[in-house]
């Protein structure tokens, strides 16, 4: 694809060949990874590329090299190179600053990985990441496997099982390590996360071939297992996720772009203005040559040409690049001190990574967020459970609102012979029993390993309530509850899938009772149901007050087998393990026989969120900002999540998409779009849901298309189970069709090619790497930070940079058309009207504190106002305060301001007192002007600012003193100062004129009602209250109504058979599934009752890297 640069792509059919413990014979690229905008031999050309792309400098640059030309400018040869080389390292030195940070950021989590090498053996121990694709030796754990934590790559929450070669798993000590020889031969290195196809040599034995199951990949965390040895096979830019990254883009800003346009057209205006003083030069050389012999002849019309491009050059403002980069880098540093966003807890503080990007986040209409450790705090936690009817948990927690479960109710019932006294027995033992956890025992503590965070919370949730998970061996359990101790043979597991959506273990309790134990989705255990179950509907009410709550439900259930019954099954059990085709069909209609369930209940778990996420989604909607949850995780956990955030409500219809074919995935696309109709492309409240499957025919160049239109007409958009890459694709298709800006924002390193893409991009500092922050625009530590960052800070940012923009174009236009007015009276000779110093330290001094105000200090509305009433930011986000139209009424303003500074003066001076006129009155005349022109410009920005404040007052009022002070001071510097003779006694002259103190408030208010009855149309928009004191406010209509009346019709009877009302199940669980174990293989693997073997090493072996 066009817009996607990756890093350093390998070519991917070179295999290579990996030398065991011979690292001479390795020759592969190192593991250090820079993702900086800059190196040490880029930095030059592609800064001075980057800096001479906008247009300003590029015509400054322009302008440099004809004054070099000798005779051509009126202004000397070095007025525009200076001033460009000190924009030019100003703006140097904030790059190396804002990358070398960057870079500092990037190095500092993990320097000792930099040394690790192809060939290299490292060891990993629990909870740290691994620093290069590894494929794996050994491990402490049985069977030679691993757990590790791939969100940082996926986003998926569960853990997920790796396993060792059985011919290394024995390979444990130094000397075997250190004895180990032969080679690896593997595919090159690329950008496929689930493929890998290597064979693996040892001297003396058969070769043995390695796959996707054996490599554990750069930015996975070891988990739940103490050690693990591994074989570096990629490192740096050849490990696997680096394959798929992509290089820092260089972003500009919409604002940016629209002046960069304008800039041009400003040139072209000027050429207009060379051609005329051209030709009115000709015209009057013609008409007055012979009487003007003191001006001079002109050499040709190109010579005039250039020397007056010279002379209306700074018609551009040259001044407005190195303002708006002190403006936005002090706009950041607001960002970065703002205490509203500096989460305590980790004493984080919110970054501004770049400053280029401020205006950017005032303008935001498309949020793509991933879920996981964006949205949550990704801890599950047993909040709720419904048992034999009876609600828990309910009660208003007195901590706080996401707390763990507590409602001393249930121990009661439990402990004082409720009727339900048995069933509450029944369910917290299946939640101790029914699960693949593994106990591990420190003293007295004991902790859990778990693959899925769903068991481990339900399992503790078991121990809290006093079932406590006490032991596993390989054929059974051992729970410790009432004093007693209870051990439950494990006979057989019903293993976890998708299509089944429920686990089942078979039992023998320690009664001797055969018992099927089984915990699933509502939707499979409900019509698996006995006739004889109770408290269906009960339960069933349950469920859905879970799932509005935005919970994750899994449904309770047993039965009780005979031994006849038992016995049947296991005999098909065995039958169906040894069928080499449809194998696990067969089992999953094997497990059906057997399962018809008594139900007990349901529980609740809670993938917490993070502090104030509803909260925020709710106001950023209000704000007119639409959002899309982009996930690895799978469908039922984002719609969990959806609701749980406010994304989703109970009234909202979901289209689904789940196709496998492009051919069905485009029917499905034009079937909706078609029962949409007339309300195709605009707004409804629908919630589109696309899993990564379908959406990989969706981006098809036939079909996305129609995709887009349909995403863009529902309120919210879910994509699961989706690939970095895809990720980023769907960015893209937004971002490439719709004139609209995209934020993106993510904490983990599958996020970053999605970061990278929008316009903006957000990293959370969060729990899984720093990946996604070095590599952001921006960087937060909660996602609740993310409503001040956009609502107030951005809104801020574009009314300051615009302002800032609309004002430096401003007192340009009016100072520099005055010159061409200057002309029609001096014959097109050329000649300068204001001294030169005066014009240098125009934009420099004179003019630049109301600038740098209006970019610092401008509000639109105070912080308080922008959070409470979001729709604030609609003002901004359409962007009809800056654009071509507004900035050329303000051009416009300005020649007419130019007009009457120029013509309005020089009538009034033709009537000057005798003490003028006994010079010429041509020279106090430009300083008359001058002091018009700092006036009138400085109550300009006076006249912009709605939001007065010190600053404002000491810039204005101050900015004209100084202007004051100086041509005092400066028209006795001659002959003392040999600088400027012309300017002598100028001070006394025009100070002097009565003409000129009449002028001096005459003028400036003239000009101030040419400007009002040319001011920009306010925006006609509508009242946004209830506002304080309005007492022509109505109630706030809903922003985001469903259908209008005369579509009620299709919310009745147009439902496609993909379209579903929002209110189905809450059921959620993250489990290990076709994993290189099974289940059952796994709950096999474990006997915690022997003590654990701790093996020593040697001290060479602490370290975490071997050659």
């Amino acid at each position: 694809m066009g817009w996607r640069r990756p890093l350093q792509r390998t070519d991917v059919t070179k295999a290579r060949t990996i030398y065991l413990n011979e690292p001479h014979r390795n020759s592969f690229c190192k593991n250090s990874i820079s993702t900086a905008k800059y190196s040490l031999w880029s930095f030059l050309p592609r800064y001075l590329y980057l800096q001479f792309s906008k247009a300003a400098n590029a015509f400054f640059l322009f302008i440099t090299i004809l004054q070099q030309i000798p005779d051509v400018s009126p202004t000397g040869k070095y007025t525009t190179l200076l001033p460009l080389l000190i924009i030019l390292v100003i703006s140097g030195i904030k790059e190396i600053v804002e990358d070398y940070v960057s870079l500092l950021l990037l190095n500092a989590p993990n320097p000792t990985a930099l040394g690790v090498n192809v060939g290299d053996i490292v060891k990993a121990t629990d909870g740290q990441f691994l620093p290069a694709d590894v494929v794996l030796i050994s491990s402490s754990q049985p069977q030679a496997t691993c757990y590790v934590a791939t969100s940082n790559l996926d986003g998926e929450t569960n853990l997920k099982i790796r396993q060792a070669l059985l011919e290394t798993a024995e390979i444990q000590t130094e000397k075997q390590l250190s004895s180990l020889s032969g080679k690896i031969e593997c595919e090159g290195p690329n950008c496929h996360f689930n493929n890998f196809i290597g064979t693996l040599y040892l001297n003396g034995k058969s070769p043995v071939s390695i796959g996707p199951d054996q490599v554990l990949l750069r930015g996975t965390q070891l988990k739940n297992t103490d050690w693990i040895f591994g074989i570096v096979v990629y490192t740096g830019f050849e490990t696997k996720f680096m394959q798929v990254n992509m290089q820092s883009p260089l972003k500009r800003s919409r604002v940016e772009k629209v002046t960069n346009v304008q800039i041009l057209v400003l040139f072209l205006m000027l050429l207009v203005m060379a051609l005329v003083s051209c030709v009115g030069a000709a015209f009057w050389n013609g008409t007055y040559g012979e009487n003007t012999w003191y001006i001079g002849k002109k050499g040709n019309f190109w010579f005039d040409i250039l020397m007056f491009i010279i002379l209306y050059h700074n018609l551009i403002p040259i001044s407005l690049l190195v303002t708006l980069e002190i403006v936005k880098s002090i706009q950041a540093m607001f960002i970065n001190w703002d205490e509203d966003m500096h989460y305590e807890r980790n004493d984080v503080y919110a970054m501004a990574r770049t400053s280029s990007l401020n205006e950017e986040l005032g303008q935001v209409k498309y949020l793509f967020s991933d879920k996981t450790g964006t949205l949550t705090c990704n801890i599950m936690t047993f909040k709720k459970c419904t048992i034999a009817g009876i609600i828990y948990g309910d009660r208003p927690c007195p901590i706080t609102e996401s707390s763990e479960f507590s409602d001393p109710k249930l121990l009661e019932n439990f402990e004082e012979d409720h009727p339900t006294k048995e069933y509450i027995k029944e369910f917290l033992f299946l939640l101790s029993v029914c699960h693949t956890v593994v106990p591990e025992r420190d003293g007295n503590n004991i902790s859990y390993q778990a693959s899925s965070p769903d068991e481990a919370a339900l399992v503790k949730g078991a121990k809290k309530l006093g079932f406590v998970f006490t032991a596993r061996t390989p054929y059974s359990v051992t729970i410790e509850a009432m004093g007693e101790e209870f051990t439950f043979q494990i006979l057989n597991v019903l293993e976890f899938s998708s299509n089944r959506k429920r686990m089942s273990v078979i039992v023998r309790t320690p009664t001797g009772q055969l018992r099927l134990y089984c915990k699933g989705a509502d939707s499979v255990i409900y019509e698996r149901l006995s006739e004889d179950s109770l408290f269906v509907k009960e339960t069933l009410t349950h469920l859905e007050s879970f799932a509005r709550e935005g919970l994750r439900t899994l449904c309770i259930a047993y039965i009780d087998l005979t031994e006849l019954e038992y016995q049947q099954w296991l005999a098909m059990y065995e039958e169906v393990c040894t069928v080499v085709q449809d194998r696990a069909q067969s089992l999953e209609h094997c497990y059906d026989t057997i399962e018809k369930f008594l139900l007990l209940g349901a529980t609740a778990i809670e993938d917490r969120l993070q502090a104030r996420v509803p909260e925020t989604i709710a106001n950023l909607l209000k704000a007119n900002i639409r959002i899309w949850l982009l996930t690895g995780d799978k469908e039922e956990t984002a719609v969990n999540i959806a609701y749980s955030c406010k994304l989703l409500s109970g009234h909202m219809l979901h289209i689904q998409l789940n196709a496998n074919s492009l051919e069905a995935t485009q029917q499905m696309i034009d079937q909706n779009c078609q029962d949409l109709g007339a309300l195709l492309g605009k707004e409804n409240d629908l919630a589109l849901i696309i899993d990564g499957k379908t959406l990989k025919h969706a981006l098809h160049f036939e079909v996305k298309k129609s995709f887009l239109n349909l995403a863009l007409s529902c309120r919210a958009v879910l994509c699961c189970r989706l690939s970095p890459l895809q990720k980023a694709e769907i960015v893209d298709l937004v971002k490439s069709h719709v004139r609209a800006i995209t934020l993106a924002i993510g904490d983990g390193a599958n996020d970053v090619g999605m970061i990278q893409t929008a316009h903006v991009g957000v990293g959370i500092s969060g729990n899984e790497g720093m990946q996604a922050t070095n590599n952001s625009d921006y960087a937060i530590a909660q996602f609740s930070h993310l409503e001040k960052l956009l609502l107030v800070h951005g809104a801020w940012s574009y009314f300051r940079v615009t302002k800032c923009v609309l004002y430096c174009f401003y007192k340009n236009v009016v100072l520099y058309i005055i010159e061409l007015w200057f002309a029609f009276v001096n014959g097109f000779s050329g000649q300068i009207l204001f001294e030169r110093w005066c014009i240098s330290l125009y934009n420099v001094i004179f003019t630049s504190l109301p600038t740098i105000t209006l970019g610092i200090f401008e509000q639109c509305c105070s912080q308080e106002s922008l959070l409470r009433y979001p729709q604030l930011y609609t003002i901004s986000q359409t962007g009809d305060i800056f654009n071509i139209k507004v900035l050329w009424i303000q051009c416009i303003n300005a020649f007419v301001h130019s007009f009457i500074l120029f013509w309005l003066p020089t009538k009034m001076l033709k009537h000057g007192n005798k003490t003028v006129t006994r010079f010429s009155n041509l020279l106090p005349f430009p300083s008359h002007l001058a002091q018009y022109v700092v006036v009138t410009v400085c109550l300009k920005a006076g006249l912009e600012t709605m939001s007065w404040n010190k600053f404002s007052h000491l810039a204005i009022w101050g900015s004209i003193l100084i202007w004051l002070v100086f041509f005092t001071v400066y028209s006795f510097f001659w002959p003392t100062i040999p600088i400027s003779p012309e300017m002598t006694g100028q001070a006394s002259m025009v100070l002097a004129c009565p003409y000129f103190w009449l002028g001096f408030f005459l003028v400036p208010i003239v000009s101030g009602f040419a400007n009002r009855s040319l001011a920009v149309p306010a925006r006609n928009v509508p009242c946004l209250g209830p506002w304080p004191g309005c007492d022509q406010c109505v109630p706030v209509q809903q922003e985001f109504e469903f259908l209008s009346p005369e579509c009620s019709l299709y919310a009745l009877c147009a439902l496609t058979a993909s379209l579903c009302f929002a209110l189905a199940g809450g059921y959620a669980f993250s489990q290990v599934e076709h994993a290189v174990i099974s289940q059952e293989e796994l709950v096999r693997s474990y006997d915690t009752t022997k003590s654990k073997t701790r093996r020593t090493f040697s001290t060479a072996f602490s370290e975490s890297i071997f050659e």
